[in-house]
Parts: structure tokens; C-alpha cells; sequence
């Protein structure tokens, strides 16, 4: 049995996991073309060597980071995203879309 430790829970078994991609840098919402959004959402660089990943815990919806060696499957740490990212990312839309906000 695989086990891998979430921040938020402690050591769980991995089937109550689900893998979510790995952690790169987001294009600009503004600025980004559908061709660049296509690749950072269905694209992976799949590289060998330690990879940061997003991780999601199903039972308790709890999205955090894990970081993982690709050759060996192992799990080098995790920790809350908020380590990561120090701030969020607003999607509001624009004020000038027929007057919606």
C-alpha cells in the first residue's frame, strides 16, 4: 500500500488522492491566446527528476503541492499551497462586457 502524507490530514492511502498536474507558472488571463491556454492545461514538460505536482485529497477537497521524484515515484515532501503561492489570482470579468461585473 502506497501512502502519502497530506498536510492537512496526515498519512493517507494514495486511492484517496487524485493527481492534478503539474505546478507551472499560469499565462496571463488578459493577455494569453486559446492556443496558450490549450498548452498549460493539457501540456506537461514530463521531465525526470523531482517534479512539484498538485494533489488533490477527495474526501475533503483539500488541493496542496507534493513534490515527487518522476524516476522513482517517490514523494520527496507536501506542503499547503499557500507555501507556494503567496497570493490569489482574481477572473472577474471586465466591467465593459455589456455592464457586467
Amino acid at each position: 500500500m502506497k501512502i502519502l502524507r497530506c498536510p492537512l490530514n496526515g498519512p493517507r492511502n494514495v486511492s484517496e488522492f487524485a493527481y492534478g498536474g503539474e505546478v507551472v507558472a499560469m499565462p496571463d488571463p488578459a493577455a494569453a491566446s486559446d492556443a496558450e491556454w490549450a498548452d498549460h492545461v493539457f501540456l506537461e514538460d514530463n521531465r525526470r527528476g523531482v517534479v512539484r505536482e498538485w494533489w488533490l485529497h477527495v474526501a475533503t477537497d483539500y488541493w496542496f503541492i507534493a513534490e515527487r521524484d518522476t524516476a522513482t515515484d517517490e514523494i520527496v515532501r507536501t506542503c499547503p499551497a499557500s507555501e507556494v503561492f503567496a497570493e490569489r489570482v482574481s477572473f472577474a470579468a471586465p466591467d465593459d462586457e455589456g455592464g457586467r461585473a
